[in-house]
């Protein structure tokens, strides 16, 4: 991100953000594990055990880089219709996404 923001950091994103009240109201998160959770139970893989939801503002205070570090958001939704992988980490994985991509179209 370095190469392409040069000027600009990557922050944490607080929670009364926009971006997790744009449809949802998205008080409660936790970390959404990507498939590997099927086989070790686990949320984390490695070290990531700390989710982490940050990113990059620009000049007017809006978000144009969202990160969701330490969690696999893109395994929640290919897995919502996985009988074995829990629908809370789908569900959220949902709602995440959905958030972005309307906070994207109207901020």
């Amino acid at each position: 991100m370095s190469r392409v923001f040069p000027d600009r950091p990557i922050v944490d994103i607080q929670g009364d953000d926009a971006i997790f009240h744009t449809v949802f109201d998205l008080n409660e998160r936790y970390q959404v594990p990507g498939a590997q959770f099927l086989e070790s139970g686990q949320t984390w893989e490695h070290d990531g055990v700390t989710p982490r939801w940050r990113g990059i503002y620009d000049d007017k205070g809006r978000l144009i880089v969202a990160i969701c570090h330490n969690m696999d958001l893109g395994d929640s939704w290919e897995h919502a219709d996985n009988p074995e992988y829990p629908e809370k980490y789908s569900s959220l994985g949902i709602r995440l996404g959905v958030n972005y991509i309307v906070y994207a179209m109207t901020h």
